[in-house]
């Protein structure tokens, strides 16, 4: 039978349902859902507005996606719904492809990462290196609070806002002379009201809290300022029926790039989300189990209407510290929104957009993990560096070549690293303590080598040229390989190539103590070489070296 953990479909439900589920289990998460739906409702509506979609589709996301991926997901506390990491990308592919566009990109990143879950690579995910998380979330911060200067201040721009960053913030500089101050209270007001409320209350639901205040305060005092109401006429008070959105081969392949881009950010944000559960609550997650269900969330979103949905770190880490004991507290959330949605439509359209730009900068706020970016930028210049790079390429050129790019030089900053760990010895220090001596008459037959770390296709340089500067011209070469934890096929190559250029002198080269998967791994790529014997120890090499005639 599979084991759940690595089985690529196992959801945690079924699993919390097994367990035995009563009547106490379900107030605990039905407590945790409402309080997620509380912070989750101004929040998705926030979302859409910035990613340039209309703020129904947020909440149907939140709903139809939330559902999903709190049903189907690998787990317990994970709470899904439209996410802040990913405005920039909605908001550009909406730009270039139009917002069917965005649905069908939505789409196709779903069968992607059903796919990476189906097929067991959800782990590949984590190893994506903290300087790229940092820079591109950092990068996608500033991009963020950029994009609410607008609303912050009630600007009026003469055309549309560019999306780059630096024609949007001369964009936004000629249109200083409108700026709104009524906007700039209750946006700033806002963004005062909740950071007071977290510091004395922060077990309230600060963020309704505080966009309640800024819609009575709109109201009461009749403030000209904008509102859900006077830009997008108003919330629908409905689901939407499902509806396929229309393709061909030309548009899908236009769209791949955008749809990779979609995928392998929501399975980041999503697994890192669950990292974050995990490390609250001491719980497992499963990660290919987690992909799947991101995968079906994204289908079932864009199906409705809906935009991205991934799992957001900020409403999982909510559901945890409300309590919530599995599952079924995101599933509720996204009913309890659904019924929002149903009972309180008019009054969501009077919620002016300010004050949502100001939650929106908090969010902005806290998604830039600051400690954590300054500790780096203080250590290791090459961490550093992986991270500004990350950071400006978001912020100046796109989000994804800032992930391919920020991905890149960590590898090759991995194998760099992983290179200086190769070491070549020779002397007395080996396997057997036993001094070596020259065998034979008074000659140097035999001499050692210790080769300590992995030899792959970043470290086979270093080997070769080590080996290479050998003055000394024995019979026999050992290379204890007793501390190699890999050789891939080009440490393969060089020792192969070490065996040819010490034949061309008359000797042969023992490889002792590899592990087995090692040793039958090199047989296996160097094939027969004459000179080339294996052995299991450096005792048993350097015995068969003593028997072997001159």
């Amino acid at each position: 039978m599979t084991n759940p953990v690595d089985a690529p479909f196992a959801p945690k439900l079924l699993s919390v349902l097994r367990e035995g589920y009563g009547l106490a289990a379900f107030r605990k998460d039905a407590v945790a859902g409402l309080t997620v739906a509380i912070v989750a409702l101004p929040l998705s509506m926030a979302i859409a507005i910035a990613s340039g979609a209309s703020p129904e589709k947020g909440l149907y996301t939140a709903i139809i996606g939330g559902f999903l991926i709190s049903a189907l997901g690998g787990s317990r506390y994970q709470v899904g719904g439209p996410a802040g990491a990913f405005i920039v990308l909605v908001a550009a592919i909406i730009e270039r492809h139009g917002y069917d566009g965005l649905l069908l990109a939505s789409m196709m990143a779903g069968l992607m990462m059903m796919a990476i879950g189906f097929f067991r690579l959800g782990t590949l995910i984590k190893f994506i290196p903290p300087p790229v998380t940092l820079g591109f979330t950092a990068g996608i911060a500033v991009i963020i609070f950029a994009s609410q200067i607008k609303d912050l201040m009630g600007l009026s721009l003469a055309q549309k806002e560019p999306g780059a960053l630096v024609p949007k913030f001369m964009a936004l500089g000629e249109a200083l002379p409108s700026i709104n101050p009524s906007a700039c209270i209750i946006a700033f007001g806002t963004i005062g009201l909740i950071a007071l409320i977290k510091r004395v209350r922060p077990h309230w639901p600060v963020l309704l809290i505080a966009i309640a205040a800024a819609t009575c305060v709109t109201w009461l005092l009749s403030l000209p300022v904008e509102t859900i109401g006077s830009r997008f006429g108003g919330v629908p008070s409905h689901l939407p029926a499902p509806a396929m959105p229309a393709f061909d081969l030309a548009r899908l392949g236009a769209l791949l790039p955008d749809a990779i881009a979609i995928a392998l950010l929501g399975s980041i944000e999503s697994l890192l989300s669950a990292v974050v559960a995990d490390s609250m609550t001491g719980r497992r997650h499963r990660s290919n189990t987690e992909l799947v269900a991101q995968g079906v969330a994204n289908i079932g979103s864009a199906l409705f209407g809906g935009i991205t949905a991934t799992g957001t770190i900020a409403r999982t880490a909510t559901n945890v510290r409300a309590g919530a004991h599995g599952p079924i507290a995101g599933m509720l959330h996204a009913l309890y929104l659904l019924g929002f949605m149903l009972l309180l439509a008019p009054l969501m359209a009077k919620i002016p957009l300010a004050a949502l730009a100001g939650l929106l900068a908090i969010v902005a706020w806290n998604m830039a993990e600051k400690h954590a970016i300054l500790t780096m930028l203080r250590g290791h210049g090459a961490d550093a560096a992986v991270l500004m790079a990350t950071f400006l390429i978001t912020i100046f050129r796109d989000l994804t070549e800032g992930i391919l790019v920020g991905v890149l030089l960590g590898a090759i900053l991995f194998a760099v690293r992983m290179a200086e760990l190769v070491e070549v010895s020779s002397g007395s220090s080996f396997t057997d303590q036993t001094e070596e001596t020259p065998l034979g008459n008074g000659d140097d037959r035999v001499i050692t080598y210790r080769i300590s770390g992995p030899l792959f296709f970043g470290s086979t340089p270093r080997f070769g040229d080590v080996m290479s500067r050998i003055g000394i011209r024995p019979r026999f070469y050992i290379l204890d390989l007793a501390a190699v934890p890999l050789v891939d096929a080009s440490g393969a190559e060089a020792i192969s190539g070490f065996a040819r250029q010490a034949s061309a002198h008359g000797a042969s080269v023992i490889i002792a103590a590899a592990r087995a998967d090692i040793a039958e791994s090199l047989q296996r790529n160097i094939g027969a070489t004459p000179n080339l014997v294996f052995s299991t120890s450096v005792a048993e090499a350097r015995q068969y070296a003593k028997a072997m005639p001159d």
